[in-house]
């Protein structure tokens, strides 16, 4: 084999490499000999087939498969020789054979850049915590009682409609006196109040009494969802056939029976809990934020040209999809943008996302930060989870695609990265409420939007997650 570097500039290096004919020949003689040993052809003994007759069958095939073993060999040795760190498969190109000749092929690598890490203990950062008050837990509590509240009927026959009541109702809507498709009802309960009638269509009931009509003139708003009813005039004729006064439910142990726990403590905790989940996803969004932007802004280097115009192609993609056939989800500043000033911004983007990914996965290596099955495990129940009833398939779908579970490691890395800078970084918690967190996230991604455009993603299969990188965009 013969190596001769024909470029090195910035982090790209390119190759010329030839392999002696003879090295081919070789290869070629020895694996037709491996073939005669197995090869059964009529008139000819097993293991006795000349030599001639397998070239004549079989040499077209065991050349290109020596080829390919031969490129792969020595390519992988060229690599290690000169020490080389790939950030991307090389592309590799044959530029001369001819069966009898030397082989000679061209190997382009781009380079993982060497760069100085940053001192993670010199990050500062606010972790915003919020403690879980009894008072939340209270006001939790009491949604979920006013969800199963009760009714009974009416003790007055003279009782009217009166806000808070539940009107049992029949009615049947018409426009320009033809009624329409789904305009009609038999025994509706309508909570008196709700809202969820068409405005001003629950206020007319208000004082009538059981058994009573009346035609409820309303009009449809303009951006209702149907359109051949979208701001309309309407008439429902309707009629009261009975009134029921709202039963508030009892906080007690057997509201919490009725959702599925022992008792009211049982309840109590389990608001806790998800409540504490809930704030704790959004102080890791919150932290990991900063820290990435942190890690952002102490690292500068030469980045590899294939991974930032992949990134920004991926990006376009998914821009131009969106655009085609969901143009409502494209924002409207983005609207008045040229193609050119659009991928200006997405070639931003990719840069950053392409540093943290350089940065987090050589903290990673240097640290040797290592996935374990327990964490695979755990990825895919957690995947399992957010399919309810659908579990099982969930579970077939990674065991029968291996490219499944590799789509998991990247955000699961980056996890277990994250948390190994975190215990480096200085953090301090911060104790807020539920409305300052939620405030501080709001700002930070109308800060953000200016800055940082991205078009919706698509959606995938189960196993597609995105990378931490990618989230705080």
């Amino acid at each position: 084999m013969q190596v001769t570097e024909t470029k090195a500039e910035g982090l790209t290096r390119e190759y010329n490499i030839v392999v002696a004919a003879t090295e081919i020949e070789e290869k070629v003689t020895t694996r037709l000999a491996e073939i005669a040993k197995t090869i059964k052809i009529p008139g000819f003994r097993p293991g006795k087939v000349p030599t001639k007759v397998l070239r004549q069958k079989y040499g077209q095939s065991v050349m290109g498969e020596v080829l390919e073993g031969a490129v792969n060999e020595t390519s992988q040795k060229t690599i290690a020789d000169n020490e080389l760190r790939p950030v991307a498969q090389p592309k590799i190109e044959i530029t001369k054979f001819e069966e009898g000749s030397d082989l000679e092929y061209s190997m382009v690598v781009e380079l993982f850049p060497e760069f100085k890490m940053m001192d993670f203990k010199k990050i500062k950062l606010d972790r915003l915590t919020v403690p879980i008050k009894d008072e939340e837990v209270d006001e939790t509590l009491k949604r979920i009682a006013d969800a199963n509240k009760d009714s009974t009927p009416a003790k007055s026959k003279a009782k009217k409609v009166a806000k808070g009541d539940i009107a049992v109702i029949d009615f049947v809507g018409s426009i320009d006196g033809v009624e329409f498709d789904g305009g009609k009802g038999e025994g509706y309960s309508l909570e008196i109040g709700s809202n969820s009638f068409i405005p001003g269509f629950e206020d007319q009931l208000i004082g009538l009494k059981a058994d009573e009509e009346k035609d409820v003139e309303v009009k449809f708003p303009d951006e209702y969802g149907a359109e051949n009813l979208a701001g309309k005039d309407a008439v429902f004729k309707c009629k009261v056939n009975e009134i029921r006064t709202v039963v508030p439910a009892e906080i007690n142990d057997d509201l919490a029976k009725k959702v599925g726990m022992e008792s009211l403590d049982a309840l109590k905790d389990a608001i806790r809990e998800e409540r504490s989940k809930e704030f704790e996803q959004m102080t890791r969004q919150h932290v990991k934020k900063h820290l990435l932007d942190a890690l952002d802004e102490g690292h500068s280097f030469d980045l590899p040209e294939s991974l930032v115009t992949s990134e920004v192609d991926q990006i376009w993609s998914q821009y131009e999809e969106t655009r085609k056939n969901n143009p409502d989800q494209i924002d409207e500043e983005d609207k008045g943008k040229s193609d050119e000033e659009l991928k200006e911004e997405y070639a931003k983007i990719s840069e950053r996302r392409v540093r943290l990914g350089l940065v987090l996965a050589e903290v990673g290596r240097v640290n040797e930060i290592q996935l374990s099955q327990d964490d695979m495990n755990g990825a895919i129940m957690n995947e399992a989870r957010r399919y309810p009833g659908q579990e099982q398939a969930v579970f077939e779908y990674f065991k029968n695609n291996p490219q499944a579970i590799e789509q998991l490691r990247a955000p699961l890395f980056e996890e277990k990265v994250v948390d190994f800078i975190l215990e480096l970084a200085n953090v301090t918690d911060k104790e807020v409420t539920a409305e300052e967190l939620l405030n501080s996230l709001n700002e930070e991604e109308e800060e953000a939007k200016p800055k940082k455009k991205k078009a919706p993603a698509k959606k995938k299969a189960p196993a597609k997650k995105k990378a931490a990188s990618d989230e705080e965009e």
